[in-house]
């Protein structure tokens, strides 16, 4: 690891050095020695819950890679005492940061970058439902995986888009290319999910989640420009909380992560038992929005879909709506900005708009994944330091705005947060 620049980072913009280096992980991914994935093979496997969230194809990773990668893991301690930090996993075979065994086959998984050790390595347990087949023999994993430490149940609904090919597609998106890629790889992999498997997932988890690790759910896909089974897509998202709210009415924190609807088809989603609405706006400029986002311009609109965002505080009330942004698409090639201070401008423009209006942002890190329109131009990700200055600004306009932790992500802050593809809450909280 570069820890000149990790340290001065961390040090100029007053952003703890876990954060830091975690966002260097989420851009540039991680790989694993072939002794570290033999350990790894008894932990929480990866899912590939809706994106492949990898540096690389299936086709390009081996055997052991495609079954033995965990999710998630956690940083910890280490030779610069990092408090509990955990990272989404992002397969990058080439990547300089590692997984690997101690020197003495004994020790701890560690971290290390270009041999360094950074932190030791925490690896989520598989919990027990983990192993429990549904009637049909397909894996819990398959239609109600968790992810962030457990804490959240990801029902990707429908794992495919019907924005369709080149001219549609969100040049940063591989759902459908990753939906074929999983099938290919022989993984079960469900595209359309029916509500009654997953309420037999559901309740395989809460019968054996003793502990009750699980507190949320999100309901996700691709999106509806027309129909999904006779549905609008309002329709087609708000049966799945509708059956899972009869049958385990309260028990976890309904979010559902869809388009930016109109107001009637917004009140749709909440009367079917939803918290919170997440209607993904990814990029602010305008410009970009058209360039990167074709299919949702040309439905809906950059224009419109914002208005929908704000329309959709009456139905949830500001705190419910959290629209999602892809950090770092802001300078992808060839249309991106060139320079660190203009996209952290228009990004803070974006923060400042929603915050100041009680309406709370978050973010995912983007992953360059291969099978996107964007992997071709964009070899290298946008610098850390953009990432490190935009935990800055987020906290700050936060803060000014004095808006609540966001409901349904589990705690903010160093050792607490379990939100694991980006920083942003493991920031909330530090000063």
């Amino acid at each position: 690891m570069n820890s000149d620049s990790i340290f001065t980072l961390a040090d100029r913009y007053q952003i703890p050095l876990e954060a830091v280096i975690k966002s260097d992980l989420l851009r540039l991914g991680v790989s694993f020695s072939p002794e570290a994935l033999k350990v790894c093979a008894q932990a929480k496997p990866k899912s590939y819950f809706i994106f492949s969230f990898d540096r690389t194809t299936q086709k390009d990773l081996s055997e052991l890679e495609r079954k033995s990668v965990p999710e998630e893991i956690a940083l910890i301690r280490g030779p610069y005492d990092l408090k509990r930090t955990i990272v989404s996993v992002r397969v990058n075979p080439k990547s300089l940061y590692r997984i690997a065994v101690g020197a003495t086959g004994r020790s701890p998984l560690q971290l290390r970058y270009n041999n360094e050790i950074i932190a030791n390595i925490l690896l989520p347990q598989q919990p027990p439902y983990y192993t429990t087949p549904l009637k049909s023999g397909k894996p819990v994993t398959d239609i109600a995986p968790t992810i962030e430490w457990g804490y959240l149940i990801y029902l990707t609904a429908f794992r495919l888009c019907q924005y369709w090919g080149e001219q549609e597609e969100c040049q940063f998106c591989d759902i459908n290319n990753n939906y074929r890629q999983q099938l290919r790889a022989g993984r079960s992999y469900t595209g359309i999910k029916n509500s009654g498997e997953i309420l037999e997932a559901l309740q395989i988890i809460n019968e054996l989640d003793q502990g009750k690790v699980s507190q949320a759910y999100t309901v996700s896909g691709g999106a509806v420009t027309k129909e999904l089974n006779g549905m609008k897509e309002a329709e087609f998202y708000a049966q799945y909380a509708r059956a899972i709210e009869e049958k385990f009415p309260g028990r976890w924190i309904g979010k559902a992560n869809v388009q930016a609807l109109p107001l009637e088809e917004v009140k749709i989603l909440k009367n079917a038992g939803y918290q919170i609405y997440h209607p993904n706006f990814e990029v602010w400029d305008k410009n970009l929005f058209v360039q990167l986002c074709a299919g949702k311009e040309r439905y809906i609109g950059q224009k419109e879909w914002i208005q929908r965002t704000l329309n959709a505080a009456e139905v949830f009330g500001a705190e419910g709506v959290i629209p999602n942004f892809v950090a770092g698409i802001e300078m992808s090639k060839p249309h991106g900005f060139r320079s660190v201070d203009e996209a952290i401008a228009s990004t803070h423009e974006g923060l400042e708009f929603f915050m100041s209006r009680g309406i709370l942002p978050r973010f995912t890190s983007w992953c360059v994944e291969p099978g996107t329109a964007l992997f071709e131009s964009n070899p290298e990700p946008p610098p850390l330091e953009y990432y490190v200055r935009l935990l800055a600004i987020y906290r700050e306009t936060f803060h000014k705005h004095k808006l609540p932790s966001p409901k349904g992500y589990g705690q903010p802050g160093l050792g607490k947060a379990v939100f694991s593809v980006s920083p942003f809450m493991d920031v909330l909280g530090s000063e």
